[in-house]
């Protein structure tokens, strides 16, 4: 009886010291850091989404051909603290991005701004 109770007291005692994990992918993993954009191009969509925000933006590239950019933002909780709403661009918006291209995708990237063609700009949360 005695050793089931010290058994169970060092298991509370273990279990306590632990701390909390959060789970998060390394934003070198994913972009990279020596290739910074800036593009134009017409939103496509803006998906309000948790744990990043998406916008997509179709961007004409110097042959005329069209390219859609996938570019993660911060949480939307994050996007509305620095003045977004999920009504802040919409399809069609002519949009300028700033931030970083994607290790595997050529059209994929993470946006640290994003300024409107009405010169307003909306930090995009990005964080290295």
């Amino acid at each position: 009886m005695k050793s089931t109770l010290e058994a169970l007291l060092v298991g509370f005692v273990l279990t306590c010291g632990v701390a909390p994990v959060i789970a998060h992918h390394s934003f070198s993993v994913e972009y990279d850091a020596d290739k910074p954009i800036k593009l134009s191009g017409l939103v496509t969509k803006l998906e309000w989404t948790n744990p990043h925000a998406r916008l997509y933006v179709d961007v004409t590239n110097s042959d005329g051909s069209t390219t859609n950019w996938n570019l993660e933002m911060a949480s939307p909780n994050i996007l509305e603290r620095n003045g977004w709403t999920r009504r802040a661009v919409k399809e069609g918006d002519k949009v300028t991005f700033e931030g970083f291209a994607g290790r595997t995708a050529a059209n994929r990237g993470i946006a640290n701004s994003v300024s409107m063609a009405d010169g307003r700009a909306l930090f995009a949360g990005a964080e290295r």
